[in-house]
């Protein structure tokens, strides 16, 4: 591995250390060097929206990114979504409402809603739409997918006032 670098950073919450050649993505990086394969590659240029993760709370297409930039930043992907065996409620409400099929962008949409729902725990269905624009999907259409971030809204809502 030519021109490596050494890259330190978090990854769902636990310290990752990972050697990465300083032209390579982070998709690649964490697909490859972490073992994270939930982040997909879909078209490799930042239009799909099939790698999105968050690089410090912010999302990002991960095929856009250099590996070597997670240096010394916090990355969130979809495997960091479940929580002690327990799926996050948008996963929960992905199945109830059938908002995945063939599940290549399913990790991106998943990620994508929940950074919306982090700056927004209340969004109609424009704002949804308007967040998850970044994510195509080719099988299910999107409003199973909507109705899907809807539901888990609320029910994180709720179960904030608990």
């Amino acid at each position: 591995m030519s021109n490596a670098t050494l890259v330190s950073t978090v990854v769902n919450g636990d310290a990752v250390q990972f050697a990465c050649p300083t032209d390579e993505s982070l998709m690649t990086a964490l697909r490859d060097r972490v073992g994270l394969t939930g982040v997909k590659e879909g078209c490799g240029t930042g239009d799909c929206g099939a790698c999105s993760v968050t690089l410090d709370g912010q999302l990002v297409c991960s095929c856009l990114v250099l590996g070597v930039e997670a240096e010394g930043r916090n990355v969130e992907t979809v495997e960091g979504l479940a929580q002690d065996g327990q799926l996050h409620p948008l996963q929960e409400k992905f199945i109830e409402h059938a908002a995945l099929q063939c599940g290549i962008c399913t990790p991106g949409f998943l990620v994508a809603a929940k950074a919306l729902l982090e700056r927004n725990p209340n969004p109609n269905e424009t704002e949804i739409r308007y967040a998850l624009a970044g994510n195509l999907c080719r099988c299910t259409g999107y409003d199973k997918i909507v109705r899907a971030v809807q539901a888990a809204a609320k029910d994180m809502r709720k179960a904030k006032r608990r």
